[in-house]
């Protein structure tokens, strides 16, 4: 039994809303991921479908009661409904995840071609230096030098 009557089945149509709070940002920031990563219609299709039950839910709650109507707070509490649940909950996250995605995506398409138009720099072959121990051990002629070999340690 909920709100007293064992007939009203709709109250379960308040759990979405009620999850819809504090999960609903990410998952609309996620679906303006995908949509700023994906081109066609089938994202955004889904950016419409998902967040649809929430909101059409509470928005019912909201208009429904025709007899608050003539209250002036009314128009109040639809455009706080308004601007809180529909804009700040659902439509700016997606909007924040699609622009930032299309920003990045940008700035780093941009990098990629500035590195494409800009010949790097040749760098010229550095010549391989000498070993000291060859120019050390060869004489005029191109041979050993003789001396005394390889030195020894000695212990005292």
């Amino acid at each position: 039994m909920m709100f007293g009557y064992s007939d009203e089945w709709w109250a379960l149509l308040f759990v979405p809303v009620v999850l819809w709070v504090p999960f609903g940002p990410f998952v609309m920031g996620g679906m303006g991921v995908w949509c700023a990563r994906r081109p066609g219609w089938w994202p955004r299709v889904w950016s419409v479908l998902l967040p649809l039950v929430p909101v059409a839910v509470s928005a019912v709650a909201i208009i429904l009661p025709v007899d608050s109507w003539d209250d002036p707070r009314h128009g109040e509490d639809v455009l706080g409904y308004l601007l809180v649940y529909v804009l700040g909950i659902t439509v700016l996250p997606w909007l924040l995840g699609y622009g930032i995605t299309r920003v990045v995506r940008a700035v780093r398409a941009r990098r990629e071609r500035g590195r494409e138009l800009r010949p790097e720099p040749e760098s010229e072959p550095e010549p391989e230096p000498e070993s000291e121990s060859e120019s050390e051990s060869e004489s005029a002629d191109g041979g050993p030098e003789p001396g005394p070999g390889p030195q020894s340690r000695t212990e005292s």
